[in-house]
């Protein structure tokens, strides 16, 4: 059946991002329903963000178009150009090669919930606020100048 039973998804805070980094999104808590439901060429996540969460560190990826769908709640896209506030039925679109570092960060008092899409694959991500770099060949997080992190 093509429609996604949620609760039969799990749903995980799991991150790889290094401590400190880690504890911006302890408030996150996603479900890969692209997993659950067989994806092979690209990725989807439902998301919930508690109040005070981001969705991540602010990014973009040199290989990756993401899109993500607001579906309840409020949060606000935080990226190069400033900050715009999402609300339901909002969408914001991110081409791979573009450096707009972003990410979305709920501020409101209430969760909010969003679906985002993109890659399957790991890809190269940049983050251009703090000295971390998702090297897409390895999967693994390095300093900006190729140093493993501790």
């Amino acid at each position: 059946m093509p429609k996604v039973d949620l609760d039969a998804v799990e749903a995980t805070n799991r991150t790889g991002y290094p401590v400190p980094h880690s504890d911006a999104v302890a408030g996150r808590f996603y479900r890969r329903i692209g997993d659950h439901a067989g994806f092979t060429d690209f990725g989807a996540s439902h998301v919930v963000l508690k109040p005070g969460a981001a969705s991540s560190q602010r990014h973009w990826h040199a290989d990756e178009d993401e899109m993500v769908v607001m579906l309840a709640g409020e949060a606000v896209l935080v990226e190069d150009e400033g900050r715009t506030p999402m609300r339901p039925g909002d969408l914001a679109i991110f081409p791979k090669g573009v450096a707009n570092g972003h990410h979305l960060i709920n501020e409101s008092g209430k969760e909010c919930i969003f679906v985002a899409v993109g890659k399957k694959a790991a890809s190269d991500c940049h983050y251009p606020d703090i000295d971390l770099h998702l090297d897409g060949a390895t999967d693994s997080f390095r300093r900006k100048n190729g140093r493993p992190i501790e």
